[in-house]
């Protein structure tokens, strides 16, 4: 293996992950190489959580930094970056799970690349999930996350639940900062590096997408990331679906006919999608309607 010292990141804000630590630091462990795994709690408001998470560290090269306040999806990310110690960063989302047995092993076997998406594959239960928007929808469009389709778009596709940097390219390309809530920050960050001719390699070394919140949570969540994809949208055209989708409607009724639909059954159609039949296909129109009725 070509690389022989890792600092692995993991971004929390009320997530437990105590197992995801201890299976990284597992697979640490059997690889031999110097390594740190810091938890970066966005200021957890959850005190259940934040006690057992503190487990953490007791455990060898691991810490648990507390924020006194959330600061943001963008900042805590940085903060990882600017306390790690060692030349390789893996950033993992704190909900993700670990389900390769190589999973570390991989990445340290990459040889000249700068930046490594290693994707997520969606798992779960799917009897007991069927009445869950976000599998229902992450499953939908499980097909367009494959390493193939990724390479294709590799800036467009570039997602930080699970990546690979250098820490000095990190520190030289932060995240912006002005992204605190939901939502695009890795999108923008894409962006960036393709501007600086920064090459993303797109690999097959999922992490596990396995937990999903309630459909009220989703939708709620969702709706936060159309609000900054509406204030960030001009630096972000061209590098999301739905304003592609917006930017082709080139007829102002439709636009006009859309948004008050939305005024009309707007209601109706979030109480599907957030009750216990959700239709993804409403979700998707609902996304549209909510982002063209946002203020300008």
């Amino acid at each position: 293996m070509s690389i022989k010292n890792l600092s692995i990141l993991i971004p929390t804000y009320n997530d437990l992950c105590v197992k995801l630590v201890g299976d990284l630091r597992q697979q640490a462990e059997v690889a031999g190489i110097v390594y740190e795994i810091l938890v970066g709690d966005d200021g957890s408001t959850d005190a259940s959580i934040v006690a057992e998470n503190r487990q953490i560290e007791q455990w060898g090269h691991c810490q648990y930094l507390i924020q006194p306040q959330n600061i943001g999806r963008a900042a805590i990310r940085n903060l990882l970056a600017r306390e790690a110690h060692y030349d390789w960063l893996l950033f993992i989302d704190s909900d993700m799970t670990v389900v390769r047995s190589d999973f570390i092993s991989k990445y340290l076997s990459q040889d000249g690349a700068d930046v490594i998406d290693g994707g997520v594959s969606i798992g779960g239960d799917a009897d007991a999930l069927k009445g869950n928007l976000r599998y229902r929808y992450e499953k939908v469009s499980e097909h367009e996350h494959t390493v193939e389709i990724r390479q294709q778009n590799p800036y467009r596709d570039f997602h930080t639940a699970n990546f690979f940097i250098r820490r000095d390219l990190m520190l030289s390309h932060p995240f912006d900062e002005r992204f605190r809530y939901y939502g695009y920050e890795d999108v923008l960050f894409g962006k960036q590096l393709r501007a600086d001719h920064i090459t993303i390699t797109h690999i097959d070394n999922p992490m596990g997408f396995n937990t999903f919140e309630s459909n009220p949570d989703f939708v709620s969540k969702t709706e936060e990331g159309l609000r900054t994809l509406h204030t960030f949208q001009n630096e972000l055209r061209g590098y999301s679906r739905l304003l592609t989708l917006v930017e082709g409607i080139h007829i102002p009724l439709i636009l006009s006919i859309i948004r008050l639909s939305h005024r009309v059954f707007g209601g109706l159609i979030r109480r599907n999608i957030c009750g216990s039949h959700p239709s993804v296909k409403l979700f998707g129109f609902y996304k549209l309607g909510y982002f063209l009725t946002l203020p300008k």
